[in-house]
């Protein structure tokens, strides 16, 4: 049902059941799993993250260190990746190229507010993204 599956990850609570989730099907359907960070330069504003390059080093580094614990969660192989932009577009463009077969991310990530159902990222990955998407 499933040959390719991605998961988006930013360390908050929903992409860490995103991420158990994904390491579930993939396992089950014997899948290629992919997983993504993206540093949000729309959040950090595209010069601060580009002028000092310390600080998207400092946040790449975040991002590897995320990647690092879905991997070691994982029981089969993972295809990690960090890219910088817009999530969402970063998250829709990485699963075209991967030809996904299913996307998987939180439902809220870090910068959602408590009474949000659904953040942002979410809600436009869900709206844009022309392949099936699970919010967990």
């Amino acid at each position: 049902m499933y040959d390719t599956i991605l998961v988006a990850t930013d360390g908050s609570g929903g992409a860490n059941r995103a991420v158990d989730h994904a390491i579930d099907l993939a396992s089950t359907f014997d899948a290629d799993l992919h997983a993504i960070y993206v540093v949000d330069t729309k959040r950090y504003g595209q010069s601060v993250v580009t002028d000092d390059g310390s600080v998207l080093e400092d946040l790449e580094s975040r991002g590897e260190t995320l990647l690092d614990e879905v991997e070691t969660q994982s029981v089969v192989d993972v295809t990690r990746v960090v890219r910088s932009g817009r999530p969402s577009e970063e998250i829709g463009n990485y699963a075209a190229e991967i030809n996904a077969d299913l996307v998987i991310l939180g439902n809220r990530g870090l910068g959602a507010g408590r009474d949000e159902r659904i953040g942002s990222v979410a809600e436009r990955v869900v709206r844009s993204v022309d392949r099936p998407v699970i919010t967990a």
